[in-house]
Formats: C-alpha cells, sequence, structure tokens
C-alpha cells in the first residue's frame, strides 16, 4: 500500500525528559514525509502556482512504540483516494531496520486558493499523477466523498 518512503534522522531535540520522541514530534516527522511525498511526485515545493496550495484540515495519529534517539525511522505515505476539493494521507511510522511499527497517522488536506482565500477543486494536474502513482481508479474523476 506505501509506495513512497521517507527517512527521518531522530535528533537529539526530538527527544523528551523520558528519553523517547516527544508525541508532538511524530507530527512534524509525519509533516516532512507528506513534503517529501509531493516533491517526489512533482506537485507542490511548495506550492503548485503561487497562490494555490493545501491546508491541513484534520490529524489524527495512534501511538504503538516509543522512538528511541539510536532509532532510524521510515514513514510511509499514502493516498487511498481523492475527493473534490480533499484528500486524506496515511502514514506508518516505522523502524527502518526492523520494521517494527511507532505509530500509525492520518491527516486531511484542502485545496485552498490563497488569492481568493477560499477552498479549490483538485487540480486536475495532482489528481492525473496522485492517480497514477496510487494505482487509483479514479484517475480522472473527482470522488463524491469530500
Amino acid at each position: 500500500m506505501f509506495r513512497y518512503y521517507k527517512l527521518i534522522e531522530v535528533r537529539f531535540s526530538d527527544l523528551d525528559t523520558l528519553g523517547h520522541v516527544n508525541n508532538a514530534r511524530y507530527l512534524t516527522y509525519m509533516e516532512q514525509a507528506r513534503i517529501g511525498y509531493f516533491h517526489h511526485l512533482g506537485l507542490w515545493w511548495p506550492r503548485v502556482t503561487p497562490e494555490t496550495g493545501l491546508i491541513l484540515a484534520d490529524v489524527q495519529v495512534t501511538f504503538r512504540k516509543p522512538i528511541l534517539l539510536e532509532h532510524r525511522v521510515k514513514i510511509g505515505v499514502h493516498i487511498p483516494r481523492l475527493g473534490n476539493k480533499s484528500f486524506p494521507m496515511r502514514y506508518r511510522l516505522e523502524d527502518a531496520d526492523s520494521n517494527d511499527l511507532f505509530a500509525i497517522g492520518e491527516t486531511v488536506q484542502v485545496c485552498y486558493d490563497y488569492r481568493a482565500q477560499q477552498t479549490i477543486p483538485i487540480p486536475e494536474s495532482w489528481r492525473q499523477v496522485i492517480a497514477t502513482f496510487e494505482y487509483l481508479a479514479e484517475a480522472a474523476q473527482p470522488s463524491s466523498q469530500p
């Protein structure tokens, strides 16, 4: 299911007083993987156009196992479907050496026109590239889901 992975280096400053990665850093790791995914697909660096980009609408993380300083973390990113203006992204945070699961997560992104200050449909260029990369059947058709 995950065709894209981003390797994340755990930094000493990521640790809390208990010696494991602070839970807030998981969101930063997911953000790094999300930006890496779009950069890998050539879609968004930092935005498709100066006025069009994404807004993060929702975040969910389920923690399974603590990440320690010595761990090498890889994060899988997957888009399971495309809505009209939004889409979910799923994440799998794993140990790069053992594949042990640290956490899973999901975010919802909404396409946004910064000049008009309003949501917009997913650009057709994004839809085509994501659908092709993810093997989605909806390549040319927006989903009925938001």
